[in-house]
């Protein structure tokens, strides 16, 4: 377990770090399309600040859980979609679990009962750190993705809070 871990929601001076987490984390096995960010700009743009919560590890970015409603729509305020990044550095450490729980309570303040996320059903490793969240499968778009020469189902998870 890392030392002095601070949840927090994210700001501003956040955003190359979470840029970088980003270029780490997300390849061809977690998403079907990897993020790359062309700017500082371009992060902020779709990932302005507030709209995460981050792990500050003693002044270092350990990891970000993001969410945002899946509609504009004001019957759909009680839903976040999610979606949980933790640096190489610093994954296998407890940081995911705390920032699930930490994002639970967040949003249960808010008003949200219900968490949603989509996984590939070719990694394993976050399916089963999901489930021991607390997230259930939901439904799953068959052969959804065609990723590394493989038809790949897409996983609807999620968690009433």
């Amino acid at each position: 377990m890392a030392d002095s871990i601070e949840i927090r929601l994210s700001e501003m001076r956040d955003a190359s770090a979470l840029m970088e987490i980003d270029s780490l984390v997300w390849n061809m096995s977690t998403t079907p399309a990897p993020i790359r960010w062309n700017s500082r700009e371009q992060y902020l743009q779709k990932c302005p600040p507030g709209n995460q919560l981050v792990a500050d590890i003693n002044g270092t970015i350990g990891g970000y859980i993001g969410f945002e409603y899946p509609t504009t729509l004001p019957c759909h305020r009680h839903v976040l979609d999610i979606n949980i990044a933790v640096h190489p550095d610093y994954q296998r450490q407890g940081i995911g679990g705390q920032l699930i729980e930490a994002l639970k309570v967040w949003a249960a303040r808010q008003g949200v009962r219900k968490l949603s996320l989509r996984v590939l059903a070719t990694n394993p490793g976050a399916i089963e750190f999901y489930r021991s969240c607390g997230f259930t499968e939901q439904g799953r778009l068959i052969q959804e993705f065609y990723l590394n020469e493989q038809y790949v189902d897409d996983i609807l998870m999620y968690c009433m809070i």
